[in-house]
């Protein structure tokens, strides 16, 4: 068996994640930024003239970039935020060749997500938000996709993943203000000061589907954050049917994993 454990931000995955692990440890737990085969957020993907390039501007990096290095065909997958640099350049530059808000066109990106589903061999695995999180929100916020049209690509994914043995977990914010406020509050500094929040506001500020229908701040933040919610609940209903369990978000009890895992 193989693991997706899906939700919002904040909903609770990397805790539900490890507890998967806990239970089953010969299993391998893959979370953001880590090397995964099927997913790429928090790395960059680059070509041959990229990586050596790369290698060339941060002498000083060489060897920690060349340790966060996976070959795939003609490409380099660097884990640029697992390496640990002051020169914030460095992680500037790298993000420039990742895959998501719309650094690379429509067609490429279906094509390389796709691409690394039908590829995938490893059994045993934990995947954190590597199925949903990040391509459905690149999918509405920076390509502005219909919920159909997402649907519809999902239903080329679920054809990828033909023959793999698979569960999704997907974690229910029953609340999701709630929850928001409960990530803001954890990821502040030691003064209170908030780190994560503003970003994510940024992030969705600057959209192309925020600046389409002039919208920002908090409230549609979080009508956004609804919405994609139950298109993920629509993604598992309609097109990964037998293959998901939902629990409520910071709400399931270890019987319930429990359950999951042995069914």
């Amino acid at each position: 068996m193989n693991w997706f454990v899906e939700g919002l931000q904040g909903s609770g995955k990397s805790t539900l994640s490890r507890k998967i692990a806990e239970k089953e440890p010969a299993y391998t737990l893959i979370q953001e930024g880590d090397y995964s085969p099927v997913e790429l957020a928090w790395c960059a993907y680059l070509n041959e003239e990229q990586y050596q390039k790369t290698l060339a501007k941060y002498p000083e990096l060489r060897e920690q970039i060349k340790e966060k290095t996976y070959d795939e065909g003609e490409k380099k997958i660097v884990c640029y935020t697992k390496i640990r640099t002051e020169n914030h350049e460095f992680y500037r530059d790298l993000e420039q060749y990742e895959i998501y808000n719309n650094r690379v066109s429509r067609d490429d990106f279906q094509d390389i997500v796709l691409r690394r589903y039908r590829n995938w061999k490893q059994d045993g695995m934990i995947f954190e938000c590597s199925l949903f999180q990040n391509t459905v929100e690149d999918m509405i916020l920076f390509r502005n996709a219909t919920d159909e049209e997402i649907v519809a690509f999902y239903r080329k994914v679920r054809e990828a993943l033909e023959g793999k043995n698979y569960h999704i977990v997907l974690l229910k914010a029953e609340d999701v203000r709630g929850n928001l406020a409960v990530i803001r509050k954890e990821r502040s500094d030691e003064q209170g000061n908030e780190l994560w929040f503003p970003m994510m506001i940024q992030y969705f500020n600057e959209s192309p589907y925020a600046k389409a229908r002039e919208l920002e701040g908090e409230e549609n933040l979080i009508r956004h954050f609804v919405h994609r919610q139950e298109l993920e609940l629509r993604l598992c209903e309609e097109v990964f049917p037998d293959k998901y369990s939902v629990l409520t978000s910071k709400g399931y009890s270890e019987e319930e994993i429990e359950s999951i895992i042995r069914s």
